[in-house]
């Protein structure tokens, strides 16, 4: 009872500074790598550029409805081909400099010349950008596109000031002059903090609150911690999903929960043995509890997934088999296994970069594999950095990733994955000229009818190709003191602090 109270005065003591500062504080154990919409490319980095920039549009507030933000219309005259975008003219980076049509179509055409990471949503699609006059915006695609609009909505295609980035490599620090949203940085250091400040030239709604300090902590139980102390506001990313609920119970703060589209699943590299053999990619989809790692390691904050396009969204369908451990012994008897000669594999996974979960679901899976009495499961890990360079040259046969929507449509969960170009750019080495066909028929077709067809055929032809085998599907969560208010969990999974109060 004593240290009970001795934390709650410590907690009343600090969060009372915090209040009367008119400063929101929020604890992550998440990492920032890079602010620039060029490069960008995971949950945490983007997160932050969609509190200090605007795209030509954006998302409805609490939706998954794509509204217009720095486009006030557009037209296409041409069926889909030409697009025409009309500029609001009140628009300004945070040094007051004008956003045109120039800046827009500069910064779309540099980020497809530099090719990072995120720029094949716009290389796919985008023949050229280019400025009509200063308020009207041209962009010509390849082909129709159903996706475009969507495309759009992601930082990949965010204007940056061309006084700030430069045209030729990518940007590494904070950007002091490009912010086009409610805020803009005031300081970044790497690692241990951001600040954000109420941007003077944005034209929306003022933020709640004029200051978020983001501190960055190095695991679930420390960020639980500084909660509980007070020292921050509100703990997003990643509470262990044990402490969450164990507060949850308790009371002292409050703890919210929301639908995700965020999905997580095992990479095969179908160009490594033994993985190049889809018995054997079959039999482990067959070997996989997917149950035991929601109930064990997320005590039921998460759901069980049989399909890499997420349920919730239209074209889902549970296409992956269920657990059989009979069948995935009769595979693997024919890909040449036994109790006596069993497949030897390693299991990758990366122990930071997810959560402090990721051993858990490692272990989990070699206890699910090994039960079948013919598997031989070594688990490996390596730190993201190097992860990624292991994925992306090849080195590791099997590992665990995860998936955040760039844009909300079944072909963000499916074009990436398994077209020839997605197969290379996220390990699995997969590339399927029929395959390819299907994802390029599903784009050009606006009737949602006709491409739910297409993308049965494409979750079907994943089932038993396997270059990808879907685990589980998150539940947002997020905990935070008494008097914060306005916290939402949207389906698009961006957590938009412009909208917090205390």
């Amino acid at each position: 009872m004593r240290k009970w109270l001795l934390v709650f005065f410590t907690a009343l003591v600090v969060y009372t500074v915090f209040a009367a500062s008119g400063v929101l504080v929020v604890g992550t154990t998440d990492k920032i790598k890079i602010l620039d919409p060029a490069k960008c490319y995971d949950y945490f980095s983007s997160n932050i550029l969609q509190n200090v920039m605007v795209g030509l549009v954006n998302y409805k507030l609490g939706t998954a409805e794509l509204v217009p933000e720095l486009a006030t219309r557009w037209e296409t005259p041409d069926g889909g081909k030409t697009y025409y975008f009309y500029i609001r003219e009140d628009a300004r980076f945070s040094n007051g400099d004008p956003i045109t049509a120039r800046e827009i179509a500069w910064s779309i055409n540099r980020a497809m010349k530099l090719n990072g990471d995120p720029a094949f949503l716009l290389t796919q699609v985008i023949e050229k950008a280019e400025a009509v006059d200063t308020y009207k915006l041209k962009i010509v695609l390849k082909e129709p596109d159903v996706t475009f609009i969507s495309r759009l909505g992601y930082t990949v295609g965010y204007p940056v000031n061309p006084k700030e980035y430069p045209e030729d490599e990518f940007f590494n620090e904070a950007p002091k002059m490009s912010a086009s949203g409610p805020y803009m940085i005031e300081e970044w250091i790497r690692d241990q903090k951001i600040v954000l400040v109420e941007n003077p030239y944005w034209y929306g709604p003022k933020p709640k609150v004029k200051k978020v300090v983001i501190v960055f902590y190095e695991d679930p139980a420390t960020l639980r911690l500084a909660l509980e102390n007070g020292e921050i506001d509100v703990a997003y990313r990643h509470l262990d999903p044990r402490d969450f609920l164990d507060m949850k119970a308790q009371g002292f703060v409050k703890t919210y929960e929301g639908d995700s589209p965020q999905i997580r699943y095992i990479v095969f590299n179908v160009t490594k043995k033994p993985f190049d053999n889809v018995l054997v990619r079959r039999a482990i989809a067959y070997a996989v509890d997917r149950q035991k790692i929601v109930n064990r390691v997320f005590v039921g904050l998460a759901r069980p997934l049989y399909s890499m396009i997420p349920m919730g969204m239209w074209s889902h369908e549970d296409a992956y088999p269920k657990r059989d451990l009979e069948k995935a012994k009769e595979l693997l008897k024919k890909a040449g296994y036994s109790e006596t000669d069993p497949l030897k594999i390693d299991l990758w996974y990366t122990p930071t970069h997810y959560g402090g979960t990721e051993s858990d679901v490692a272990q989990v899976l070699k206890e699910s594999l090994e039960e079948t009495g013919m598997i031989e499961a070594t688990i490996k890990y390596a730190e993201w950095s190097t992860y990624i360079d292991y994925f992306l040259n090849g080195t590791m046969g099997m590992f665990l990733l995860g998936w955040y929507p760039d844009y909300i449509d079944p072909d963000d969960y499916t074009a990436p994955f398994v077209s020839t170009e997605g197969g290379r750019s996220l390990g699995s080495f997969y590339s399927d000229p029929v395959m390819d066909k299907l994802l390029e028929y599903a784009r050009r077709f606006g009737d949602v009818d006709v491409r739910t067809a297409f993308y049965d055929v494409i979750q079907e032809k994943m089932t038993k190709d396997v270059p990808y085998l879907p685990l589980w599907q998150g539940v947002a969560t997020a905990a935070a003191q008494p008097n914060v208010k306005g916290i939402l969990l949207e389906p698009t999974q961006i957590f938009r602090y412009y909208i917090i109060e205390k």
